[in-house]
């Protein structure tokens, strides 16, 4: 018992496993965005084929596991450790000026986190549970794979949900610009040669792939 809560128990531990889910997470975002690619181009045919592979190849799908474990261990680790720190916080602290010491990110990273989880299960069940569980008797492309390219773009061409994945986008990368640095630095990875490149690679990160994310569902919309 001593163990298995040194292992996951203390706040110490939370923030040990929030990094390494955060970053195995950054990991998936990156290659999910690659994936996602084809729908800026077009390519009906390539994004199927995406959808199937990751779906269906054994190796992914054991990851995938790991995959749903991380965002529930994130999450969970994420609420608890907000929870104490609000509870550990002194009785003036609402006079205190956060940004004296951290930036708005930072100061409201369980918020944004909150966002990026409902985003995750809206996601999910918009596509990923369609894409399991959904009828696709008569929705298949040329090439005999499940047709996700057009329930994807079908689902963008509708103002409101192409508006909430955007708010999404901009709250996941908010998210990231604290939470990508922060990371390594939990994980004891801080050097004073090597940090200030972690910090410009994490900026960069949470403005690129949200952004670019952001950018799909805007094209679609708008062609």
């Amino acid at each position: 018992m001593a163990t298995s809560r040194g292992l996951f128990g203390t706040s110490l531990a939370r923030k040990y496993w929030m990094a390494l889910t955060g970053l195995f997470l950054c990991s998936f975002l990156a290659i999910h965005l690659l994936g996602n690619l084809p729908l800026l181009t077009g390519n009906q045919e390539a994004f199927n084929a995406y959808a199937h592979f990751m779906t269906t190849f054994p190796l992914i799908k054991a990851v995938s596991y790991l995959l749903y474990g991380s965002i529930v261990l994130h999450s969970v680790d994420g609420l608890v450790l907000a929870y104490q720190n609000k509870k550990a916080r002194p009785e003036g602290y609402k006079a205190y000026n956060g940004a004296a010491n951290a930036n708005w990110s930072s100061r409201n990273m369980a918020l944004l986190g909150i966002l990026t989880l409902l985003f995750i299960l809206v996601h999910m069940k918009s596509f990923w549970f369609e894409m399991h569980f959904g009828p696709w008797e008569d929705r298949m492309d040329v090439n005999g794979n499940k047709d996700l390219y057009t329930l994807t773009v079908g689902a963008f061409e509708s103002l409101w949900y192409s508006l909430f994945y955007v708010l999404c986008m901009l709250g996941l990368g908010f998210h990231l610009w604290h939470g990508f640095a922060s990371a390594f630095q939990t994980m004891g990875w801080s050097h004073p040669r090597y940090t200030p490149v972690i910090k410009a690679l994490g900026y960069g990160f949470a403005v690129l792939v949200p952004a670019t994310f952001a950018s799909i569902p805007l094209y679609i919309l708008l062609n």
